[in-house]
């Protein structure tokens, strides 16, 4: 690969990088390569590398349908981590979940079933009386949990999110953006990676009933290991789901088509081309020194600007000879600096996508010059006061 590296307020050349002067404009990754998604809104996030490769209306409030049962099982996954129940705590079947229609894990008043068997009465059968049972067992009612899971999702900074229940059942205020399911799908897999591998389980049998999990493709060979689909007439059929291929995750959510098949298809064809169209790239080990940063005020002259882990980027594959970087900082920087500091940016222009921002951090320590140096530089300000002054004088 053949990048181009650049520094904002002082340049050096870096083995293997070549010195540019012309600034690139990001540009947000939308069909890039031309993909073009089937989904009326879509978003789709590489979760290995943080880069959003596809969004279509993906901050658009929209009906969920059953994909916003993933926050129903999210509060109860934070109620058994704090405590305030265990996945063997048995819950109450109320009329109202016996009641519930759609699709069902076909709970009976009698039952007691518990937490565990809720979680996968919700992740695998999709049932809106698992989900109601559990929004009565954490809140008393399922009004109350819906405005309890409205401010969770709210502090995970769901923006475009409002429950009014807890299963997705239809509503005219019950919304979620693409964007925001993503966020709930990335948070369970990376907060509770423990209960997220009930999402993929083929399987579950209650009352002596069989149901497959309703999500497609899994254990096709693709990667998809699970969340949740969901289908109503306003939403069309719908899926959030992730799936892992060699190392990288990405995350997805769209909806909006019109048949189980088509749904099916889409799935498909986002993780095809998440995973054979971008390739992720080490620009740069942890550790790297990328820039000497003139220091001011220091006992030394300059302090090194290192990555502080490896900096990885995913780029479509066919641009991996056309990158541009830069370092970007702004100095010279003051005295004293700590090692580890956060002191600039290593900021890389990819065609087609957003730039990729990563940290960089003083690689070494550097203490406030003393008196001697304090003089020093006064001297040399005082010096070059003194020639300006000169040069703006007449002849």
């Amino acid at each position: 690969m053949r990048a181009l590296l650049r520094h904002c307020c002082h340049g050096a050349l870096i083995a293997g990088l070549a010195l540019v002067t012309t600034p690139s404009a990001p540009v947000r990754a939308q069909g890039i390569g031309g993909f073009e998604t089937s989904a009326s809104s879509a978003f789709v996030r590489d979760l290995t590398t943080g880069t959003i490769l596809l969004e279509k209306n993906a901050d658009t409030p929209l009906p969920p349908a059953s994909m916003s049962k993933l926050m129903t099982l999210l509060m109860l996954f934070e109620a058994i981590e704090d405590g305030r129940m265990a996945l063997d705590t048995p819950f109450t079947v109320s009329q109202r979940a016996y009641a519930m229609g759609g699709s069902r894990m076909f709970l009976e008043p009698t039952d007691r079933p518990t937490a565990e068997d809720l979680i996968r009465g919700i992740a695998v059968l999709s049932g809106n009386d698992a989900s109601v049972v559990v929004a009565e067992g954490l809140a008393g009612t399922e009004e109350a949990f819906a405005r309890m899971a409205t401010r969770r999702a709210q502090e995970l900074g769901m923006r475009n999110t409002t429950l009014i229940n807890s299963s997705g059942w239809p509503d005219p205020d019950h919304m979620m953006s693409k964007r925001d399911l993503a966020i709930l799908a990335e948070h369970l897999i990376t907060e509770y990676p423990d209960y997220y591998t009930y999402l993929s389980e083929p399987e579950f049998t209650w009352n002596n009933i069989p149901q497959s999990n309703r999500v497609p493709l899994l254990g096709a060979g693709v990667g998809l290991d699970g969340l949740k689909t969901g289908f109503t007439s306003a939403a069309g059929y719908s899926l959030t789901g992730s799936a892992e291929q060699d190392g990288r995750r990405v995350v997805f959510a769209f909806g909006g088509l019109n048949s189980e098949g088509a749904r099916a298809r889409e799935a498909e064809a986002i993780i095809n081309w998440a995973f054979r169209q971008f390739a992720k790239v080490t620009v740069a080990e942890e550790g790297t020194v990328l820039a000497e940063a003139p220091v001011w005020l220091g006992e030394a002259d300059t302090v090194p600007l290192v990555v502080a882990r490896d900096a990885d980027v995913l780029i479509p594959a066919v641009a991996q000879r056309s990158l541009e970087a830069r370092v970007v900082y702004e100095g010279p920087l003051p005295a004293p600096i700590t090692q580890g500091d956060e002191l600039g940016m290593l900021v890389i222009d990819i065609p087609e996508m957003d730039e990729a921002r990563i940290p960089l951090i003083a690689g070494a320590s550097v203490a406030e010059g003393g008196f001697a140096v304090r003089a020093e530089a006064a001297a040399r300000r005082l010096v070059g006061l003194m020639l300006s002054q000169a040069q703006d004088r007449p002849n």
